[in-house]
């Protein structure tokens, strides 16, 4: 790395021994630490917000393995680029016994024909597959994919992380700022970490800057205080940190607001987050999940209007965007709730795992000898058994006394009166 790079590229770890933060994911004791060190790898995807080191993990990898080591963008390589690092990637296989990893960033970027065009390769071993992303691989990589790799998840790094860093580029000669005679004030350094919201790269990048940019004293010393580390950072982070704390903190708020029936919270949650630049679609899908969750069927029109706003975030953009989210959350904030599709689903997952049943009762099966067709009937209802016989007396749907949810309630009172709800 030259020593025009910049300073976060410039100090990037260069193994596993410099490696700092992340130990979630490759302590001694974790999957991937062990399979890292032991040269036993299969594909995997990185995904996590800027600057938790996605990328330098992956030079990481491929300077502690044995493998031939390939990386390609997804927002410039095509089909062509794939094939030809597969070809090479099949010839150093068969010729040397060596895998390739092919490492591939923004790999949410890559359209089905680049998607299909590497599936099979990543199927039959020639290559070990490393992609990165900064997005929810479960939304925005093709899913074969996802099921033939392994997932990671980058958190953002502490701030003492960052300190540590900050410390090792201010003390390294050969990639850092050792050369220069600086002192950096700790609570110029505790500023630089706390806005960089656990993105190493922007905190080094604002270190750097500072160094270059300060005027020596008569000793010739760089002296980096408060005030020039201020100067430095954007302060955005001030009201909203869209990958730290913060943000989870909002987006719960958020949320809470909604299910608590607080359209004015609801709304001050959703424009700090719109004002900080969270994606308005993963604003979306917390409103989708919201309206199911917590609304559920006390007012079924609920997740009409949040998948539509959705649709609508995807079609329109920003800032129209923030008007039909602000409908939506103040539609879902007003109306009535009930979490008895949760309940429901839950109970019986629990006894899906837990209660073993020997056969789905003959009448339902197909064909179903004795199954009586409910539309034969008058008013278009039967009494008959559904549920298994080990699961008789169950009752895992308890319409609450909100909204549309009363009234279906009453009408399978009224249709089952055996059954107590």
């Amino acid at each position: 790395m030259g020593a025009s790079s910049p300073l976060a590229a410039r100090m990037r770890p260069r193994n596993l021994d410099e490696w700092v933060g992340q130990g979630h994911i490759i302590g001694k004791d974790t999957l991937l630490g062990r399979a890292i060190r032991a040269d036993k790898l299969t594909s995997i995807v990185f995904h996590g917000p800027p600057g938790t080191g996605k990328t330098t993990l992956a030079t990481v990898i491929s300077a502690a393995t044995q493998g031939i080591f390939t990386q390609i963008n997804a927002t410039t390589a095509g089909v062509k680029d794939i094939q030809r690092a597969v070809e090479e990637a099949s010839a150093a296989l068969s010729l040397y016994g060596r895998r390739t990893i092919l490492f591939v960033d923004e790999i949410h970027r890559f359209n089905k024909a680049q998607q299909d065009a590497l599936l099979p390769h990543v199927e039959n071993g020639i290559v070990i597959l490393i992609g990165a992303t900064t997005e929810n691989p479960y939304f925005e990589v093709n899913k074969a994919l996802v099921s033939r790799s392994m997932l990671f998840e980058l958190y953002p790094l502490t701030k003492e992380n960052i300190i540590t860093l900050m410390k090792r580029a201010l003390s390294d000669k050969e990639r850092g700022l050792g050369l220069m005679e600086i002192e950096a004030h700790e609570n110029a350094l505790d500023f630089l970490a706390d806005k960089a919201n656990g993105d190493a790269r922007a905190a080094l990048n604002a270190l750097e800057l500072a160094a270059l940019t300060t005027t020596p004293s008569e000793g010739g010393k760089l002296v980096i205080d408060l005030d020039i580390a201020s100067s430095c950072i954007q302060k955005r982070s001030l009201f909203y940190d869209r990958n730290g704390d913060n943000h989870y903190d909002t987006i719960s708020a958020f949320i809470k607001s909604m299910r608590g029936s607080d359209p004015d919270a609801a709304v001050y949650y959703l424009a700090r987050m719109l004002y900080a630049g969270e994606d308005p679609r993963f604003i979306a899908r917390r409103v989708v999940i919201c309206a199911s969750e917590d609304v559920g069927n006390a007012d079924p029109h609920a997740l009409m209007v949040a998948m539509a706003a959705a649709q609508a975030v995807q079609f329109i953009g920003m800032p129209e965007s923030q008007i039909i989210l602000s409908q939506a959350v103040t539609y879902i904030a007003c109306a009535p709730k009930s979490n008895a599709a949760v309940v429901a689903i839950g109970e019986a997952l629990k006894d899906v795992e837990k209660i073993h049943i020997k056969t789905i009762p003959p009448h339902l099966k197909d064909p179903g000898i004795g199954y009586k067709y409910a539309h034969a009937y008058p008013g278009h209802y039967v009494p008959q058994e559904y549920l298994p016989q080990e699961l008789s007396d169950k009752i895992y749907y308890r319409p609450t006394e909100n909204g549309v949810e009363k009234k279906m309630g009453e009408a399978l009172k009224k249709l089952r009166p055996n059954r107590r709800y």
